[in-house]
């Protein structure tokens, strides 16, 4: 390929370097200028452009990228459809990623025209998440890289996603003298929750005293009813012949790993008992923040094994957040430069298309819809969530309950949407930059989904709409910039952000989420669907 200036009568089937425009003919950057553009061209007196003009043995950019990634062997994922140079790949089920970093080096090896990128491995993804991106960087690359290059890419599996496969699960709490039941239930409350992403459920709990013989007894009592079984124990592991592990032994079963590089999460024990895994929980498992217990359980849900070779190599990249028991390693500096971010999410209509029940409380894996959507999002980076309460408001706060939020009653929900966005943005505090607008029922969005869209915002400065799309259109959930505040008082009726976005000067940044950006239930059919459960009013 030959680039760089091209007089006009060398110019005809060359590829634009850049946008040009003249008078009744603009043409994009890759176009392939044609005779009556290199007429109109020098009509408007123009003598030279910039561009590409292919060889034999070069092949085009989006040729290229397709070939590419067709030779890749991979799992659970969509192929999309080349431009510019680009495929973009993407998750078809919810689940961990993979990655044999060693074929993907391979890849870029061969030549800087062809690239590939991933997500990092053991990655949890969600259905229509990107995981990977072939990129040609100029407007061809050459047929003999491109060769070596898919001959790399088809040595072995370069990634893969491995879906979760719901799992029955049991759990076991030790107790001490003082420890309040509340600890206990908020405890099952949180793991309940923390499987219904996977849609695993909780068969069994049991509670003995922290003793190794009590617990050895209750692990050797479990039926086959449970594939996987969680202890929680009463007092952290401070020696590897602790209650926990120690337990584990007694009852004839085999201790892998105890303890694990990673903070929070160090004192996790993994041993297995009559072909089932045994996760001893650290501490901070009780807790619906990320930590290092979600990095192993989520592995096993997916069928991914996990080897005490595994957990010893997770230290690096293992400093997680910390906790606020130990603040002193944490490093705010870069927390405080963040914008404030305070989500609300809008739980107030009538549900008016599902003619009688409330499809907030439609049942996901056991979980209501609107406490899915409300677990993603206090498990996000957000400051704060509001729920904004109106119709059946009480069974709406019983469906929330233990949940980091807090309650903001609309009472004039009947009027519509633009009410409760309104009672949203009031209940704000003046310090905060951003309000993330979030519809109750939308079942596919995530903690890490709405990270992205944080991080979005605080790439730009705070002061850019962030919008989530589903392949390029407009979907929720919406970021607003305090700018935009004042502007939520002026709209009435049924009316939502997604006004506000287009009436805006503001610049608009669209985050990808893929389906989880439009999936939202409105009638009785698209609950069921989405494989939810309708739940009739009482």
């Amino acid at each position: 390929m030959k680039f760089g200036p091209l007089t006009l009568d060398r110019a005809e089937g060359a590829l634009l370097a850049h946008s040009l425009s003249v008078p009744g003919l603009r043409l994009k950057k890759a176009h392939r200028l044609t005779a009556s553009d290199v007429a109109a061209l020098r009509i408007a007196g123009i003598e030279s452009v910039i561009g590409a003009v292919l060889e034999p043995g070069d092949v085009p950019e989006n040729e290229a990228a397709a070939r590419l990634a067709a030779a890749l062997a991979i799992d659970g994922v969509e192929i999309r459809d080349p431009a510019t140079g680009r495929v973009n790949i993407h998750a078809r089920k919810a689940g961990i990623f993979t990655v044999d970093r060693a074929i993907i080096d391979a890849i870029n090896r061969v030549d800087p025209a062809l690239t590939i990128a991933t997500l990092a491995p053991f990655d949890v993804v969600q259905p229509g998440q990107m995981v990977a991106t072939v990129k040609i960087i100029p407007f061809a690359a050459p047929e003999a890289a491109l060769q070596a290059a898919t001959a790399a890419a088809r040595s072995g599996q370069a990634f893969a996603i491995h879906a979760f496969q719901p799992r029955r699960v049991a759990i076991i709490q030790t107790m001490l003298p003082g420890v309040k039941p509340s600890v206990l239930d908020k405890t099952t409350r949180v793991t309940r929750d923390r499987l219904s992403r996977s849609h695993s459920s909780l068969q069994t709990e049991l509670r003995v005293p922290h003793e190794d013989e009590a617990l050895a007894s209750a692990l050797t009592k479990l039926g086959p009813e449970s594939d996987l079984v969680l202890v929680f124990g009463a007092s952290a592991l401070c020696d590897w012949d602790d209650v926990i592990p120690a337990a584990i032994r007694r009852a004839g079963g085999t201790v892998e790993r105890a303890g694990m590089p990673v903070d929070p999460g160090n004192l996790l024990v993994l041993g297995s008992l009559d072909g089932r895994t045994i996760i001893g929980a650290p501490g901070c498992a009780r807790s619906p923040k990320p930590n290092g217990f979600d990095w192993v359980l989520d592995r096993l849900i997916a069928g991914v094994p996990v080897t005490a070779a595994d957990i010893a190599a997770m230290g690096v990249g293992g400093l997680l957040m910390e906790i606020p028991v130990r603040p002193q390693p944490r490093d705010t500096a870069a927390a405080a430069t963040r914008p404030a971010v305070h989500a609300a999410i809008l739980a107030a209509g009538r549900s008016s298309r599902m003619h009688g029940p409330n499809k907030l409380l439609a049942q996901f894996g056991g979980v209501p819809l609107v406490r899915r959507v409300a677990e993603a999002v206090t498990t996000s980076r957000v400051g704060a969530t509001h729920i904004v309460l109106g119709h059946q408001r009480q069974r709406i706060a019983t469906a929330l309950d233990g949940l980091d939020v807090s309650f903001v009653e609309n009472p004039d929900y009947a009027d519509g949407l633009s009410t409760s966005l309104k009672a949203a943005e009031r209940a704000l505090p003046p310090e905060v930059n951003g309000l993330l607008v979030v519809l109750g029922d939308m079942p596919g969005i995530t903690a890490n989904a709405i990270d992205a869209m944080l991080d979005a915002f605080a790439r730009s400065g705070g002061q850019a709409i962030i919008r989530a799309t589903d392949a390029g259109k407009r979907g929720n959930p919406v970021l607003l910039p305090r700018t935009l505040f004042t502007q939520i008082e002026r709209i009435e009726g049924d009316t939502g952000a997604r006004h506000l976005v287009e009436g805006a000067s503001l610049p608009v940044v669209d985050v990808e989420l893929g389906t989880a950006a439009s999936l939202d239930l409105d009638t009785q059919d698209a609950v069921r669907l989405a494989g939810g459960n309708i739940v009739e009013d009482a």
